[in-house]
């Protein structure tokens, strides 16, 4: 049975090209088509339904990028043959995509030599992150990629993790977000560990379980919630605190070696 670490993938390990030059070319795409008189921000308006997906809590809908441009191109009147996919793999390639820090491949090949499974289970499609995975060398580290078109289920839904549960057991889930990333991990119960490469001052120099339990840690953890527009009142944090926070990858193989 296998011990996996489960890893999300932007704003953990990766950076992908969909604000800086997928959505950019759908907006230059969408624009020239409707022409000057249609005023149209086709960026504004799929990110808008993202969001309206979202707060219905569809999470598996809010990521269908093909969905959300099909019914843009609808509302607009527009017969247009737009293949994200592809504008994902033309983008795909440096300096367009990149790994977050130096060292997160000899990270993850490190925690593969002692013995654990990585996978990636993150919300974006399978056909959008792949590309991305392969072109920054991520690809061949993961022994599974579980994505919402796959499994039928995104974070933070724990039944994301039912495929992997059926193959061992989930020692950590590390990710760079309170609502999707710590509570999904805490709702199943396994070792939520929080990324986050801007750890104030007095944290910096904390065990990553220090950072998760001390007051400072708490209020920073606090404001990350509120930056993801999570509301609780006083009292009410607990689930959505991490076990533990790492301002690095490297810090991860002595924060599991320590639980």
């Amino acid at each position: 049975m296998k011990r996996w670490i489960t890893f999300d993938l932007d704003g953990t390990l990766m950076q992908n090209p969909f604000q800086e030059w997928v959505f950019p070319e759908i907006d230059a795409i969408v624009a020239a088509e409707a022409g000057s008189a249609t005023a149209c921000d086709a960026r504004g308006e799929m990110i808008a339904e993202h969001e309206r997906r979202l707060a219905r809590h569809m999470y598996v809908e809010a990521y269908d990028w093909d969905d959300i441009l099909s019914g843009l191109l609808e509302r607009l009147g527009l017969v247009l043959a737009i293949d994200i996919e592809q504008l994902v793999i033309k983008h795909s390639c440096e300096p367009k995509v990149s790994l977050l820090e130096e060292g997160v491949l000899d990270a993850l090949a490190a925690l593969k030599a002692g013995g654990y499974a990585l996978a990636a289970v993150t919300n974006g499609y399978f056909k959008f992150q792949y590309p991305v995975m392969q072109a920054l060398g991520l690809a061949d580290l993961f022994d599974a990629v579980v994505t919402p078109d796959r499994v039928g289920f995104a974070k933070p839904d724990v039944r994301i993790f039912d495929t992997l549960c059926r193959q061992g057991g989930i020692a950590a889930h590390v990710g760079d977000r309170i609502d999707h990333d710590v509570c999904l991990a805490n709702r199943f119960g396994t070792c939520s560990v929080l990324i986050d490469r801007r750890l104030p001052p007095e944290l910096a120099d904390m065990n990553p379980f220090a950072r998760a339990t001390c007051e400072a840690g708490k209020q920073f953890c606090e404001k990350k919630a509120r930056a993801e527009q999570i509301s609780a009142e006083p009292g009410l944090w607990a689930p959505m605190l991490p076990k533990a926070v790492i301002g690095s990858l490297t810090e991860l193989a002595g924060c599991l070696e320590k639980r």
